[in-house]
């Protein structure tokens, strides 16, 4: 259930063949910074401008004069990014996305439709085909005490061997305002995560997954 191919259609992302190379998405992290130099360089210049070194924007991207874009970073089609937002570097945006107002990114795959609208901070996760945090929404990244991230799966633990590992986001997932996601967490496909929860687990697709720790299956 947290597998890349159980948790993503690839069909909603520049970074498919690179994904299809690992079968854990946390695998993937280590890499972005690599892929999207690869990626950028190969983009086809009538459709996206290099606007800084190693900063590709499509054309049809709304870029507010207030954002930051860090390198590496490519921003899809259509994709608005919004006042005061922070892109720190190494950040595939897809197309139709939004990149909300005082939000930061960093070391992210965000795919195609994917709304992070408020301040959210996004950082070591892949958020799925239309994805969306809700206000106030994070991913926590780092353990407390700096020890290697690990999963926290039904079958058993799943070590990493990683310090640094948001949340891995499968499609349609809705993320309630002021949740925060533990370092390690996975929510299935279609599966939402009620307001101001605590997630530290993996969540089975199409769940509800309550502020008490409760998890249900949607009927």
């Amino acid at each position: 259930m947290y597998t890349i191919s159980d948790l993503y259609d690839l069909d909603h992302t520049l970074a498919a063949d690179y994904l299809r190379g690992f079968t854990w998405p946390w695998e993937a992290l280590a890499g972005i910074k690599d892929m999207i130099l690869a990626l950028g360089a190969k983009l086809d210049p009538s459709e996206y401008a290099e606007i800084s070194e190693h900063v590709w924007v499509h054309r049809t991207a709304k870029v507010f004069p207030s954002a930051y874009l860090g390198a590496p970073c490519i921003i899809g089609p259509n994709t608005e990014v919004r006042h005061c937002a922070f892109v720190r570097g190494s950040a595939l945006v897809g197309a139709d996305c939004v990149v909300g107002n005082s939000c930061e990114l960093k070391n992210v795959i965000l795919f195609d439709r994917v709304q992070t609208p408020h301040y959210n901070y996004v950082g070591d996760s892949i958020l799925g085909y239309r994805a969306h945090m809700g206000a106030g929404s994070i991913t926590s990244n780092v353990r407390s005490d700096k020890r290697p991230v690990t999963v926290h799966a039904p079958g058993g633990d799943l070590e990493t061997g990683l310090k640094k590992v948001g949340a891995m986001l499968g499609d349609f997932v809705e993320c309630g305002c002021n949740s925060v996601l533990n370092p390690g967490t996975v929510v299935g496909r279609g599966s939402n995560i009620y307001p101001t929860s605590c997630v530290r687990s993996v969540v089975p697709e199409g769940s509800i997954y309550k502020n008490d720790g409760t998890i249900i299956h949607k009927v």
